[in-house]
């Protein structure tokens, strides 16, 4: 199998850190395009997915798989793992918080994009305060829920912290920590595992583990 995925982006990063955790990553390619603009289409990935987003995961009889969710449950699915509960109460509560997740990375990378390539105006600030409300609330919100993180890991901790991950790495300024404690001890303890250590948004960071 082939991944083709940014390293910077918590979408790909959240494939990579499932597929370490299930132990399947030794199976999989992981190939970054590089420097890439949403201004510009891109061949090869338009090819492998008519959006031309990523992360896509190529399998093996040429088909593609693309959506970092779909992805994931694929995974899942492969290795015979348990990060998607079955169990109602369990399920619905992990994909509950990979949805959350996956709505702070959202509005993470648009406003990384609307900082890089839009010139300011007023409607521009609007916007982005709108998205930075956004991901307050969810951080908040993870915050409320953080005691239950430690009692079983599931697609939605792996999300949450890919999310908190990127959060540090592009928006250093948003200082989520300090009015957040108990999401920010638990992420402290999840940054440690490997499969964090092993997968850093910056390509050139010293690993860990």
């Amino acid at each position: 199998m082939i991944l083709l995925g940014n390293h910077a982006s918590p979408f790909t990063r959240k494939v990579r850190v499932l597929s370490a955790e299930l132990g399947v990553d030794p199976q999989i390619e992981f190939q970054d395009p590089g420097a890439l603009s949403p201004l510009i289409p891109n061949d090869v990935l338009v090819a492998a997915h008519p959006l031309g987003k990523m992360p896509i995961l190529q399998l093996g009889d040429g088909t593609s798989l693309h959506d970092s969710r779909v992805i994931c449950e694929y995974l899942n699915a492969e290795a015979d793992g348990d990060l998607f509960p079955e169990e109602p109460a369990f399920r619905w509560q992990a994909l509950s918080l990979q949805a959350l997740a996956d709505g702070l990375m959202d509005a993470a990378v648009a406003t990384r994009y609307e900082l890089s390539f839009r010139e300011a105006d007023a409607t521009r600030s609007r916007w982005i305060e709108r998205q930075v409300g956004r991901i307050q609330n969810a951080v908040s919100h993870m915050n409320g829920i953080a005691v239950a993180f430690a009692h079983r890991l599931t697609i939605g901790e792996i999300s949450a912290a890919c999310a908190l991950g990127y959060l540090d790495f592009r928006f250093a300024e948003i200082s989520w920590r300090a009015e957040n404690p108990e999401l920010a001890g638990w992420f402290e303890t999840f940054a440690k595992r490997p499969s964090m250590t092993s997968t850093p948004p910056n390509p050139n960071q010293k690993k860990r583990g």
